[in-house]
């Protein structure tokens, strides 16, 4: 934002309502906030008088609204403005720590498009003595300050690294500083929550903070288009928003008079307007909900759907399978899981759409699926035929496959209904009804919002309360306050609740319509009212920036949008301190640093995680878990006390102990055995004082499909591809046809042919590879055969020399022992033998014998991967032989057959 954006958001906020007052910093996301950072204070309203701050602070001028403070000492400082009148502004107690981290990552991205890739320009900058550019996040290259800052941390060995979040992958600089900044290249991919991170290096005791960011492919806004006209929801309404689960900084915000779209949560923005003729004046201005998608952004408009794409606004109905109208809700995925299993090959949905009767989702490319009506859940759920059941909501829950439905359900329906809830999942396509019941008035309207949790828990909201359910639905009540038994409106000067906000680290903002909020955690009872940050005429909306922080969207009667920082740590430990709420443990520590592991056959997981807390308190930790019972959970708890301290930890195996051979049926065994896991780990108690969340992560147990064999050896780039056929000799195939064979070489199937010579004994070698490269030798037995027929080659060993006996004695004779023995390993030392009278092209099929061994999709029985094998047996040893065979068979194109050559 610019610096007269800036003033003209501070003109907006303090325009008018009732008096209020706020802090900033100049660390984004209030990242650092020390004794060394500049505190800026701005007061909104007419009775000021001066400022009210502790002697260790030092105050720019404290008869000014806005004016600087530092606090040279650590701790929780006391902070008022003095007014004239009868009443006393509300005191802050801000925690100002003492810190050895003074600088900052800074960063610059520049697109590749043709070739996918990223070049992130990278520099150390101080918060503190920063261009405003950088403060502002327009900087294209590093300030005069900047470079000598990160020049004098290169010459002390600092050197910047970007990893991936989910994949853990490192990229390094390519090259030496250049003016100032490192350069980084790094692969568009899906992993786009990605880290900076640095070198332990410190420079005058001052070290430079780790940043978590968001970078995705370039993502283009619907441009403006001239002539397109606003569309809106009805004057008077609240905002609504939707953005991207996995990309938060993509949003969609719906106002009383326009629509607006982001990218970079609001750093910069355009306005989204349809086509004139297609919608009547009154229809453009009721828009009811909003959804963000990959096929564009669906608007709900007097229950029926539309979808702007970026030249189209167009009417959705029976043409995608969808109700002419009767809509009335839509929702998308809140929580992103970029992994996840689906074992039955099924598809993954993007959003919902539902009538008062049906329930549909959506896909990519406009496709949309019924998958129930309340006449069959009714049958479903063993719900009286006589009674009235319709849908009342419908929204995902915190598993990847997973989508709730609240239903009405009453049998007069003139006072009271009952809320039901039934869970679907998409995978196996099944519906479980949970064990949830509500009654309310008839007229009372329920929005869900479920936790990012393992098991399913969720929070409700209606006008005035916010209901929770906690513990897969053991745990119920309504979230209580200090007064008002939970009536948040009666604490809001009679506002209504117009948003619930939840973020991965389980903090809980419940925004009213005049922008008081309210705070808890998960799995907490009980809320505080938050200080007032927003005058209460202004359009406020709750949401999640690039980094991951939480931010807060304004949208002015002007037609402009503005992001601003929320300091929701700060604030939370400020409405916390004189209620003396601490946290229960002094620390909670893990190794889980995914949120997605892979259990294949015979593997194990192994995770670890540790409490201390005070002693005589006894906590403890606890695994939860939701899924199919498919794993073995073995747990051991090692105990320590010292000096006070109680220390547990707790070491969690996950394992499976299946045995797949000679089993009657192997795919249905492994059908059953397969599935996914969610799994919390989380301390016994928690509170709102509580600075980590609990871990939550998936197990996918089965055949992982992004595993593959490949041979050691074997590439598929260092060769020139051209159409290639050669001949088999007939007498060389198992079949003996009557014509000799023509066979087209696949170049992108099988990869570059290995060239081997025919005295060589060739033993292959196996090795399993997953998406980040190697994993291991294959150490199991494996048969190959050739693709095309052939049998003119053999194996080393024979069966005679393999052969034991299965019991003590034996009755009769074996067979014949003399056949070849054709299993191979990597150490059974068997290996092909080639013909010695004539050379050829081997294209070779590999096949793992293991049943509990599974290195790629389900269908374990099916080849599992290509092996191209091209042998050359040379008879004369001279370059000149060597060459005429290589011309032949490689560069000579169609026609050449293989030829015995000529004895000499």
């Amino acid at each position: 934002m610019s610096a007269r954006g800036v003033a003209v958001l501070l003109s907006w906020l303090s325009c008018c309502g009732s008096a209020l007052w706020r802090y900033s910093s100049n660390s984004p996301n209030y990242r650092i906030f020390s004794t060394r950072s500049t505190i800026k204070l701005e007061y909104e309203g007419t009775l000021f008088s001066e400022w009210s701050v502790p002697r260790t602070c030092s105050i720019k001028n404290k008869s000014s609204p806005k004016t600087e403070l530092r606090c040279s000492s650590p701790g929780v400082q006391t902070i008022r403005p003095i007014v004239t009148g009868p009443d006393l502004e509300e005191e802050r107690y801000l925690s100002v720590d003492v810190s050895h981290t003074c600088f900052l990552w800074y960063y610059n991205v520049i697109n590749f498009i043709h070739n996918l890739t990223q070049v992130v320009t990278v520099w150390i900058y101080d918060p503190e003595n920063a261009d405003p550019n950088e403060l502002l996040r327009n900087a294209n290259e590093p300030s005069l300050n900047s470079i000598i800052l990160s020049k004098q941390f290169a010459t002390l060995g600092q050197k910047p690294t970007i990893q991936t979040f989910l994949e853990r992958k490192v990229y390094f600089p390519h090259r030496q500083m250049k003016n100032g900044a490192w350069q980084i290249t790094i692969p568009m991919n899906s992993d786009v929550l990605k880290e900076i991170e640095g070198n332990q290096v410190a420079f005058q005791d001052c070290f430079i903070a780790d940043i978590l960011f968001l970078l995705t492919t370039p993502l283009l806004t619907m441009p403006e288009i001239p002539g397109f006209l606003p569309i809106s929801s009805p004057q008077g309404s609240q905002l609504i928003a939707d953005w991207a689960a996995c990309v938060p900084s993509s949003v969609v915000v719906v106002a009383d008079m326009e629509t607006f779209q982001t990218n970079n949560s609001f750093h910069t923005w355009t306005r989204i307007r349809v086509p004139p003729n297609i919608l009547t004046d009154d229809e453009r201005h009721s828009v009811s909900d909003v959804t963000l998608s990959e096929d564009g952004i669906f608007f709900l408009i007097n229950d029926i759907l539309y979808i702007k794409k970026f030249s189209a606004f167009t009417r959705l109905g029976e043409d995608v399978n969808l109700p002419n109208g009767g809509i009335i809700g839509i929702t998308s995925r809140k929580w992103c899981w970029v992994k996840y299993l689906l074992k039955d090959k099924g598809r993954r949905s993007n959003m919902a759409v539902w009538t008062e009767n049906e329930v549909y989702l959506g896909y990519t490319s406009l496709e949309f699926v019924k998958i129930i009506t309340t006449e069959k859940l009714k049958e479903l759920l063993n719900l009286s035929s006589a009674a009235t059941l319709t849908i009342h909501n419908v929204e995902y829950t915190g598993h990847p496959l997973e989508l709730a439905v609240l239903l009405n359900y009453c049998m007069t329906c003139n006072a009271i209904k009952k809320i039901y809830l039934a869970i679907y999942n998409e995978d196996t396509k099944q519906w479980v009804y949970q064990d949830f019941a509500l009654d309310v008035t008839i007229d009372t309207f329920l929005i869900p919002h479920f936790i990012y949790s393992a098991m399913p828990e969720l929070i409700l909201q209606d006008k005035h309360r916010i209901y929770y359910y906690y513990h897969n639905f053991t745990d119920t009540g309504v979230v209580q306050t200090p007064t008002e038994f939970g009536n948040l409106s009666s604490l809001s000067h009679n506002s209504i609740i117009h948003d619930v906000f939840i973020d991965y680290y389980g903090n809980i903002m419940v925004k009213m319509e005049n922008n008081v909020m309210f705070y808890f955690k998960i799995n907490i009872k009980d809320a505080l009212k938050l200080h007032l940050w927003t005058n209460s005429t202004i359009k406020s909306l709750i949401s999640l920036n690039s980094s991951g922080q939480i931010y807060l969207i304004y949208v002015f009667e002007n037609g402009t949008v503005h992001p601003q920082e929320y300091p929701l740590k700060l604030e939370a430990q400020s409405v916390t301190f004189n209620t003396k709420e601490k946290c229960p443990f002094m620390a909670f520590h893990n190794n889980i640093f995914g949120v997605f592991y892979f259990l294949d056959k015979g593997q194990n997981l192994t995770v670890w995680a540790q409490i201390v807390y005070l002693e005589n308190i006894g906590l403890y930790i606890i695994v939860e878990s939701y899924g199919p019972n498919i794993l073995e959970k073995k747990d051991h708890v090692h105990y320590e006390i010292a000096s006070g301290y109680c220390t547990k930890t707790m070491t969690i195996t996950f394992s499976q102990n299946i045995n797949y051979e000679a089993v009657d049926d192997y795919f249905k065994l492994q059908h059953e055995n397969t599935g996914l896991l969610l799994v919390r780990v989380r301390p016994s108690d928690y509170a709102k004082t509580c600075p980590v969340a609990p871990k939550v992560f998936q197990i996918a147990v089965g055949c992982d499909a992004g595993k593959f064999i490949a041979v050691k050896g074997f590439n598929k780039k260092e060769c020139l591809h051209y159409d290639f056929f050669y001949i088999i000799e007939k007498s060389y195939l198992r079949t003996r046809p009557s014509k000799h064979l023509r066979v087209q070489y696949n170049w992108e199937k099988y990869g570059c042919p290995l060239r081997v010579d025919f005295r060589e004994k060739f033993h292959p070698l196996i090795q399993l590879y997953n998406e980040n490269g190697y994993v291991e030798d294959v150490e199991v037995n494996f048969i190959v055969w050739e693709i095309h027929g052939r049998d003119d080659y053999s194996f080393n060993t024979t069966m005679k020399k393999n052969y034991k006996h299965c019991f003590s004695y034996a009755i009769g004779k074996p067979g014949d022992l003399n056949q070849p023995y054709e299993i191979i390993n990597k150490s059974n030392h068997n290996h092909l033998v080639w013909p010695l009278d004539h050379s050829g092209m081997y294209v070779f099929r590999v096949k793992i014998l293991d049943p509990n061994y599974s290195p790629s999709a389900y269908l374990v029985a099916a080849f599992l991967f290509l092996l191209m094998l091209l042998f050359f047996t040379i008879l004369v040893l001279s370059y000149f032989h060597y060459m005429r065979i290589y011309r032949e068979y490689i560069y000579v194109p169609f026609y050449k057959s293989e030829r015995k050559p000529k004895n000499n």
